[in-house]
């Protein structure tokens, strides 16, 4: 039932952003080089109506008009658009995404790419799934044969300098490592298999809430760089197909 709710949701908002991309007239910015498009607030508007009219109790919690304050247990936590900086120069690579937490656990989860047309989707307990097929994370069992991926936080001199180094260290144990520019979708490259790992730092909440769901649904693993528990409240982030995370975690070290 959720999912379902989030799906009309990701769907309508995709197809407006379909629709403008290339076209965006209005940039913002939050930070140095964390861009706001008036795609993004209009994709969030149509995303918060759409699970309003389902669900008039929940609580929003969304990247561009913060906590919808209502008290209730049942959190959709919002991205309206993840890759906004590529969206901006219209390289098609961002997405949708949208979770529910339910007291303090997500329960639900689900990220789209409206130009391939992919919907992951996951909900606790129940497996993860694109376009309604179940995925699972790759038999990569080496690092040295895995296809990686992370992104850069542009606001934190410290974490830019920390990652530069994570990325230097990974390139030379890893097969190859890339920079796509969508967290979610990430996850979600995990959780199917195009990559074995991923790590990154200074995300939020809206980033990563569905992607961790349905990698782990898909049989992967997350957490944080010294491999504690993760949880989508603290910045930093290692998710992998569980086969390579201790490796990942011990180049991860490196430095330190």
């Amino acid at each position: 039932m959720y999912t379902n709710v989030a799906e009309n949701a990701a769907r309508e908002a995709g197809e407006v952003l379909k629709a403008n991309l290339g076209k965006v007239k209005e940039i913002t910015f939050k930070g140095k080089n964390s861009l706001v498009t008036e795609v993004d607030k209009l994709s969030e508007d149509i995303i918060v109506r759409s699970i309003k009219r389902s669900f008039p109790s929940h609580d929003i919690f969304a990247e561009e008009s913060g906590r919808h304050s209502s008290s209730s247990e049942y959190v959709w936590i919002i991205d309206p658009l993840d890759g906004t900086t590529n969206y901006a120069h219209a390289y098609p690579f961002f997405s949708i995404s949208i979770a529910l937490e339910i007291g303090g656990v997500v329960k639900a989860g689900l990220v789209y790419d409206p130009i391939k047309d992919e919907m992951f989707t996951a909900e606790l307990g129940q497996g993860a799934f694109m376009n309604g097929e179940s995925i699972r994370v790759s038999g990569s069992r080496r690092l040295d044969e895995s296809h990686l991926v992370t992104g850069f936080v542009h606001d934190d001199p410290a974490m830019v300098e920390e990652n530069i180094r994570h990325f230097g260290n990974f390139i030379w144990k890893a097969r190859a490592v890339r920079r796509d520019g969508s967290a979610a979708l990430d996850l979600c490259y995990v959780a199917c298999g195009r990559f074995d790992g991923f790590w990154e730092l200074g995300l939020n909440p809206w980033d990563t809430a569905a992607g961790v769901l349905i990698l782990e649904e898909a049989g992967g693993k997350v957490t944080n760089f010294i491999g504690c528990e993760y949880s989508i409240y603290v910045k930093e982030m290692l998710a992998s197909n569980s086969s390579i995370h201790s490796e990942m975690i011990d180049v991860l070290s490196l430095g330190r």
